[in-house]
């Protein structure tokens, strides 16, 4: 008797399987948005497929005659260019203080109970402070999300180089190498795996402290164009706008696993069949 821990599906069944729960909850909406609209036509809150598909022409290949510009087009490059200037000075950060912290333990006395002191505190909290001393501009949204990622991030890589078996240092050192030949020959090599999956589970609060920020003090971006609308109740808009930044986080998480997969295969091993 085969046991259910054991029964691992073909690859068309995994296929299968992923979609599954995707296309009921699809079939689900489709059923109930039928249902709102036979009981009132003009019902806003689950609009049908055509209605959205209107919204999405407008927003996507029309120009706003206010700016001349496509309002897809100019949130999404507005809102990758703020979460992208986020994440990268996150993650440089976050290498320098992760190995700093995880590796050197003058670093991690001194360092080490102001990253945990900080990671505990709401990032959205510090929104006004972050407006009042920043100003509305592009500079307070990038530090939200900078506050918000950096200290948990550089936790964990500090943890997961602190891990490092102690005999791997002492090998290298009794070898003759420098603290810095330590860093960058044994450390960091062990630290970039764990600094992309890092990023990757990061990707998700990013999202949430990007939309925060855009909807407080923001006149393009995706965040500001989904509370922009809200008030009108234009679910046509607001539900395209959410299934697009989910395509753009998917996106985003496969190229970084695929980056790691690719750059360092030896950290991801195959499960036994």
């Amino acid at each position: 008797m085969r046991r259910l821990l054991n029964v691992r599906p073909s690859r068309g069944g995994r296929l299968f399987l992923g979609l599954a729960p995707i296309l009921a909850l699809v079939m689900l909406y489709l059923v109930a948005s039928a249902a709102r609209h036979a009981d009132n036509p003009a019902d806003r809150i689950l609009p049908t497929p055509a209605a959205m598909g209107e919204a999405v022409k407008v927003m996507a290949f029309q120009a706003d005659p206010r700016t001349g510009e496509i309002p897809l087009i100019a949130d999404t490059r507005a809102s990758l260019r703020r979460l992208g200037a986020a994440l990268t000075l996150s993650t440089a950060t976050t290498l320098i203080l992760g190995l700093g912290i995880g590796l050197m333990p003058l670093a991690r006395s001194g360092l080490g109970p102001l990253v945990s002191a900080i990671a505990v505190v709401p990032p959205v909290a510090v929104l006004p402070i972050l407006f009042i001393v920043f100003g509305l501009g592009e500079t307070a949204k990038i530090a939200l999300i900078f506050i918000g990622l950096t200290p948990v991030m550089v936790r964990d890589l500090a943890g997961h180089v602190a891990a490092i078996p102690e005999e791997q240092i002492v090998k290298a050192q009794t070898l003759g190498a420098s603290t810095w030949q330590v860093l960058l020959r044994v450390a960091l090599p062990q630290a970039m795996p764990r600094l992309i999956e890092s990023l990757r589970l990061s990707l998700c609060p990013a999202w949430v402290y990007l939309i925060s920020a855009e909807a407080i003090a923001a006149d393009v971006g995706l965040g500001y164009r989904i509370f922009l609308v809200r008030r009108y109740l234009a679910m046509d808009v607001i539900l395209p706008y959410v299934v697009w930044i989910s395509l753009l986080a998917v996106a985003m998480d496969l190229a970084l696993s695929l980056l790691s997969r690719s750059a360092y295969a030896w950290a991801h091993p195959r499960p036994a069949r």
